[in-house]
Parts: C-alpha cells; structure tokens; sequence
C-alpha cells in the first residue's frame, strides 16, 4: 500500500457525519421522487409526511429491483459504450492534475447524443419504444440502478486499495469520506475513462432519454402534449446538446479536475441526475400544464437566453486558453492574471485567470445562468406543488458550496494570483450581490 498517497480526511462534520448521512439518505430519496409523483399526485410534503407518520404505508408503494430493469440497463450502458468507442472523435488532451498526469478524452459527444435522440424519438414516434412503459416501471429501473451505482462505488474503493490508476490515487483512512468522495482521480476500465463514460454518456445521455420519454408518457395518458411539457422539455434538451458541444471544457471542470470518483460523482451521475433532474418532467408527465402563448414564450425565452449566455461564458474562456490570450472578449484585449502554480511533483506552470467579459461580473458568473436555466424548465409545472422545484433548490446549495470549494482550492492553488484576481473579480455568482 506504499504506492497509495493518503492524504488528510476532511473535519468531522462535512468529512463523516454529512457523508454518512448522504450515502444512507439520497438512494431512497431518488425512488421516493418517482413514488410521489405515481402514488401522492405530485405532492412531494404528503410523501415526505407519510414518511414520518406511516412509514409501513409508504414502504408498501415503494417499487422493487427488477431483473427486467437490469436488462434495461445493461443493454443502455453497452449501448452508450459502443457509442463511446466506435464513434470517431478527436482525442483531447485535459489540463494538468496536482500530481502531474494528464488525463485524455475523446470527443464524439454531438454525434453520439444526435444518434441517441434520433433513435429514442424514432421508437417512440413509431411505436417500437413505449415510452409510457419506461414511466409506469421508472421505479424499478431508479430501484435496480441505485443497487448497481451502490455497488460499483464499493468495487471503485477495493480497486484503488489494491490497483491504484495512479499517483493521484488517494486514500484518507476515513472509510466514511472515501466512499463518498471516492478515491481515485480518473479511473479507466475497457479503455474508456469511467468520469466520461458515467458522467457524460450515462448521466447526461440518460437525462435526455428520460425526459423524452416523459413527453411521450404524457402524450399517450392525454391525448397530446401541453405547451408546458414541450417548453420544458426543450430547454432540458437544448441545455444537453449544449453539454455536449462544450464536453471539452467539462473536461477541465471541478468535477473532473478536483471531484474524485466516488458516491458524489459516479452514484450522483447514475441515480442522482435520472431522478432529481428530470423531476419537472416526471411531475408533468401525470400532471400536464398549459402555459399562455406569453407565458410559454416567455419561458422558452429565458431558457434559450441562458443556454446562450452560459455557451457564450464558456467559450470565452476556452478561447481565451487556447489562443494563450491573443483573442478579444466583448470586442477588446482580455483582461488577464498571468497565475503561475506548482503541481505535486514540483514542476511549475503557468495558467491565465480571465478577469474581463462575463468573467469580469463574477468569478463563477456560468452558475448563474445554470440556475436561470433550472428555473426556466421548472416553472411549466405550476406552482401547486413544490415537487418542480427540488432541482433548483437542489441547483443553489450545490452551486454556492461547489464555488466556496472552487476558491478555496483556487487560493491553495495560485495563492497571491488568486487574491489579485478576487480583487479585480469581487463577487462570486451573481454581480453586485454574492
């Protein structure tokens, strides 16, 4: 075990005791998402209430794992897999981890996601897929999905106890903390980085397939599609194809830089995202919602300005990376902190910190306008019930602790640069308030 670096475990509160309650609390959660929207008409306080006053009740409607569901799945990820590896794409090549290594990607991302919505449209629009079926049995697959996320996570911590990937492989001696957070970096098996094939391929591929296939459920229980579902519906698959075009940059992302592998990312990327993520959909699925023509293009509107503005965000920076700083922002020379920084094997590098155009306003102005988007595809489930808006809720505490994370590792990291840098870019998320 020499050649796995440990390294100090987080303090007791956020390194056990809110890990621990994380890794016994947010599987049944997922189910519980798709068990009130079937069984307490969408209202997520009645579920929540019927936990606590009778639980054998809430127990008896609770669905089961599925043999049917591991065949659903399986076929799904060696699908996503080959889509993965047969599909040209150019390599790309991420930035530097801590300890020196270099992780590669390939990116066929759009043709994989034009290819998969194709096919899951096409089925459905003909008849050989039944969406309807996905929704009535989305229980089992959230059931047996969770079992098999839980399981690998486990399978993740043994490997890099006994075959670490590599020297940013770290384990902590907090059992607790390090299923949580997971041990290793970047882990790869068959010749596929796992963060992309589960992250990218499964998550983000999946989110797309489910609320498709909610809009499908809905059209068949009611005869049609509300305006509501339509919007909603393509916000979400514009925001993916979106994801997909920019995957390169996601590869440079705190989630894939800084996150290990473990129960937050690859449970969170399996069960997390399919469930909370596609809650407005799954809501609106047994619930349809007609929105007024102004009200419709109204939030179609705000959804596609912050697709744009959060694409827009992104290539700045990248073009900004790419070009070594020989580019414009807005029209003028950017404005730039030349940070310098030292990685775990004491070489020294050099990175550019864009401190002008959107990244001028806040130093994480992009989770701005992931939250507008949150918004915009949750409000088509009205306001009857708060269950639309978990994800949003779920979005802000997630965003405004990520960027708490994201400064303190940038102030460890580049240290001077980076208060020079705060001090040019004072506000976090959201310019002229935090």
């Amino acid at each position: 075990m020499s050649h796995v670096r440990r390294v100090y475990a987080h303090p007791l509160l956020r390194g056990t005791i809110i890990p621990a309650l994380l890794l016994l609390c947010s599987p049944p959660f997922t189910v519980l998402t798709i068990v009130t929207c079937q069984a307490f008409g969408g209202d997520l306080l009645a579920a929540l209430a019927a936990l606590f006053k009778s639980p054998a009740s809430l127990w008896a409607v609770f669905p089961s794992p599925s043999w049917w569901a591991v065949g659903v799945l399986g076929g799904y990820a060696a699908a996503q897999y080959a889509l993965l590896k047969l599909l040209p794409g150019r390599k790309f090549v991420a930035q530097l981890t801590a300890m020196g290594n270099r992780p590669t990607y390939v990116l066929n991302g759009v043709a994989a996601y034009v290819i998969n919505l194709a096919v899951v449209f096409s089925a459905g629009y003909t008849g050989l897929l039944q969406p309807g079926v996905v929704y009535d049995r989305y229980g089992e697959i959230l059931a047996t999905v969770n079992i098999i996320a839980c399981i690998l996570v486990v399978v993740l911590y043994v490997k890099c106890r006994m075959a670490p990937q590599n020297t940013d492989s770290a384990v902590t001696g907090n059992l607790v903390w390090d299923l949580y957070w997971g041990t290793e970096l970047h882990p790869e098996f068959a010749g596929v980085s796992l963060k992309q094939y589960v992250n990218c391929r499964l998550g983000m591929m999946a989110w797309a397939d489910v609320v498709l296939c909610f809009s499908f459920a809905q059209a068949e229980r009611h005869g049609g599609l509300s305006n509501g579902m339509a919007v909603s519906t393509a916000i979400q698959l514009l925001y993916i194809y979106k994801f997909f075009v920019w995957e390169a940059g996601y590869f440079n992302s705190i989630d894939i830089t800084h996150d290990k592998f473990g129960f937050l990312i690859c449970w969170g990327c399996l069960c997390w995202v399919p469930s909370v993520y596609t809650l407005p959909s799954m809501y609106m699925a047994s619930r349809p919602m007609d929105l007024s023509v102004v009200a419709a293009a109204s939030v179609l509107a705000l959804g596609v300005a912050s697709v744009a503005a959060n694409y827009d965000a992104d290539g700045q920076r990248q073009r900004v990376r790419a070009t070594n700083g020989k580019t414009t922002v807005w029209g003028k020379p950017p404005v730039l902190v030349h940070a310098k920084y030292t990685t775990g094997d004491g070489k020294q590098h050099n990175n550019l910190l864009l401190a002008s155009g959107w990244w001028g306003r806040a130093r994480h102005v992009n989770y701005l306008s992931e939250l507008m988007l949150a918004l915009a595809w949750s409000l088509p489930g009205g306001f009857e019930h708060v269950t639309p808006y978990v994800y949003v809720v779920f979005l802000t505490v997630l965003l405004v602790d990520r960027a708490e994370r994201d400064d303190l590792r940038c102030r460890a990291k580049y240290g001077a640069y980076w208060t020079d840098y705060c001090a040019r870019v004072p506000y976090s998320i959201v310019p002229y308030v935090y």
